[in-house]
């Protein structure tokens, strides 16, 4: 009997410790449990099949704080493989967690997989969305915020409110439909509306906008000051996001706090975030337009392409009425590229922010690597449409890259992907670049195309440091901003334009370099970047013990007889901890009495 009383001493002494342990860091666990399905929704008035997240359209805010280590399980109940991705979430040293396809194999339908990362040294406005076959274009996407912690001051006063609004470009036919389209070399065409956080258009014009359209209502207080994170989580239309008679004081995009400069307006590309500081200034004779417009198209049948939700002030004497604000001249290529290059770092901020090797003056690091990276429209190769980098459109293998690496699996991939284009035909392959651990990388995204492209780079925040029309060459480099230019994880590139950036080595893993752009991106312009520590990192975390293994692995997979169900685990967090640490000591000490 006293063996057994001693066995459970031990093992309550050993949980209590670990519990201990876990209530006296700094680095609270936060669950979530997040079942994925479809919903039917009518957001532009036409019935269709939405992805939503636990029956939300868009998706649940993912709010946490910096270091805070999160875990997501996601059930999924679609009738297709899944995986969410994080993106800007930089995953340290943890491609496991990453949610693409060269790290993860997909979660199966009707299985559930559970994500575990920490948001380690990061704040800031982000998104996450399903990564595979096309289903952004359906949903599945929602915001992620990363507050500073408590002792880390913000370098602009507390703001009474935090809002995060979502807007992108959106079809009525199901992402099934526009993947079939783009497989046959057809164009989506003008989209059938621009969506806020999921609603359709307000009527503000009786010709463009139906009746009995949901419109997202913004209700605020009048002189208060509120935060609005908007995201492009479209497929591919830049937007030109503004709001009737206010105006928007940029303070922060995708992890770094900026230099608070006055906007009338921000041209937000596909997969970029920004924070903006809203005051509410304004009489309140009515309400007030909140408006993202389709930018870079010349056609008149794009005006019903324009997303209007409603900024009404608890005075408000009226509904908005009248035309929308003015969108900057379309035929003013300079006005756009002037406002990207204005951005700037705020350098004084006290904040978690990148630091490449150990200093903050990146532009007096010697670069050991340049890529120059060109992208080229859909073209016919070995009968299908794809779109390449540098020539090559990437192959998707059935075992993930990150896998394969893991298991020594030959013939996966490639670690050869061109520095430069090469004078040869375009081809399909998975082709890897060889990033050099601590190194600094200079990559030139060149577009020869003639719409606007993201890329986005996983796994780290890159410096934006020059940009402009024509070809990039080697005397471009003087034009560089090697002081603050912002740091941040989707860029832009115009057509016929480049855009460089720098970026620092120091995260091993395999990480996905992308277009952001849906069409561009699902028909092959992406590229896996290889970056491997020499050294035993015994820091970098090993394979999950819940792996899914597919492909050439799939044998040592097993069955998934049960799901794991967060929503009524217990959340540790700051509040409380003393008293959870009382609590512990008193058991333990009463387990020590007994076994004595």
């Amino acid at each position: 009997m006293r063996s057994g009383v001693q066995f459970a001493g031990i093992f309550l002494s050993a949980n209590l410790f670990c519990l201990l342990k876990l209530c006296l860091g700094e680095d609270p666990y936060v669950y979530f449990d997040w079942r994925v399905s479809y919903i039917t929704a009518s957001p532009l008035g036409v019935q269709q099949q939405v992805i939503a997240i636990n029956g939300q359209f868009p998706g649940p805010i993912l709010n946490v704080t910096t270091n805070w280590n999160v875990l997501v399980n996601v059930k999924n109940d679609l009738d297709e493989p899944l995986l969410l991705t994080w993106s800007g979430v930089q995953q340290r040293k943890n491609s496991w967690q990453d949610g693409v396809s060269g790290t993860n194999c997909p979660i199966p339908a009707g299985w559930n997989w559970t994500y575990e990362f920490q948001v380690k040294d990061q704040i800031g406005s982000f998104l996450y969305f399903p990564s595979l076959n096309f289903q952004r274009a359906a949903g599945g996407f929602g915001g992620i915020t990363i507050n500073n912690r408590v002792i880390i001051p913000l370098p602009f006063t507390t703001p009474d409110g935090d809002i995060t609004l979502l807007i992108g470009d959106w079809y009525t036919k199901s992402h099934k439909e526009l993947r079939k389209e783009l497989e046959a070399g057809n164009d989506f065409g003008v989209p059938d509306g621009v969506l806020f956080n999921g609603l359709g258009p307000y009527r503000y014009d009786e010709s463009l906008v139906p009746e009995n359209i949901a419109y997202l209502t913004v209700n605020v207080e009048p002189g208060k000051t509120y935060r609005l994170r908007v995201s492009n989580v479209g497929i591919s239309t830049s937007l030109n996001f503004r709001i009737q008679n206010h105006n928007l004081v940029l303070a922060e995009t995708e992890g770094s706090y900026t230099m608070q400069q006055d906007y009338t307006d921000m041209d937000i590309h596909v997969g970029q975030s920004y924070s903006f500081l809203v005051t509410m200034d304004q009489n309140a004779s009515s309400d007030y337009y909140i408006v993202a417009s389709p930018r870079f198209v010349n056609s008149s049948a794009w005006a019903k392409a324009t997303g209007v939700a409603v900024l009404h002030y608890s005075n408000s004497q009226g509904p908005a009425s009248g035309p929308l604000p003015d969108p900057p001249n379309e035929f003013d290529p300079s006005y756009s590229m002037n406002q990207a290059r204005s951005i700037r770092w705020n350098v004084t901020a006290s904040a978690a922010r990148p630091n490449p090797q150990g200093s903050f003056k990146y532009g007096q690091i010697t670069v050991t690597d340049v890529f120059v990276i060109v992208n080229s429209p859909a073209e016919l190769i070995n009968g299908k449409w794809r779109t390449t980098l540098n020539g090559i459109s990437y192959f998707t293998p059935s075992t993930p890259l990150k896998l394969a690496q893991q298991y020594n699996v030959p013939g996966i991939y490639k670690v050869d992907f061109p520095n430069r284009p090469m004078n040869r035909p375009a081809k399909i392959d998975t082709s890897l670049i060889n990033g050099t651990y601590k190194g600094f990388v200079e990559i030139i995204f060149q577009n020869n195309g003639t719409t606007v492209q993201s890329y986005h780079l996983d796994g780290y925040a890159f410096f934006v440091v020059g940009m402009d029309y024509g070809i990039w060459t080697e005397n471009s480099r003087a034009t560089y901003n090697k002081w603050d230019g912002v740091a941040r994880c989707t860029t832009h590139v115009f057509p016929g334009a480049w855009t460089a950036i720098l970026v620092s080595l120091d995260n091993a893993g395999i990480w996905n370099l992308r277009a952001e752009n849906l069409d561009s991106w699902y028909l092959g312009q992406e590229i896996y970047m290889t970056v491997v520590n020499p050294e035993i990192d015994k820091s970098e975390v090993p394979l999950p013990d819940n792996i899914i293994y597919c492909g050439a692995l799939s044998s040592l997979q097993k069955d998934q007889s049960q799901r794991f169900d967060f929503s009524s685990a217990h959340q540790v967090s700051h509040v409380g901890r003393i008293e959870l640490v009382a609590l512990l000591m008193t058991v333990l000490q009463i387990v020590m009495r007994t076994k004595t």
